[in-house]
């Protein structure tokens, strides 16, 4: 079947789901949440991935906006 105008026009203009077209507010939400999160591991935790006490802490204090 045939699309019309309409149906490609209206399709092209749904949101898609890449990172690089959501909102950057869902990305600092979730970054937030990530640093708070990661203030809470335990030193096993911390070890496993690699980062000391220090380090989770610092990476936890950063602005949500400060992606660097």
């Amino acid at each position: 079947m045939a699309q019309t105008a309409h149906s490609r026009n209206c399709s092209a203009s749904r949101p898609r789901s890449s990172a690089r077209n959501r909102l950057p507010l869902v990305d600092w939400l979730a970054l937030a949440r990530q640093r708070r999160l990661l203030a809470t591991l335990d030193a096993d935790r911390l070890d496993d991935i690699g980062l000391t006490r220090d380090e989770a802490l610092r990476e936890a204090r950063r602005p949500f906006w400060d992606r660097g």
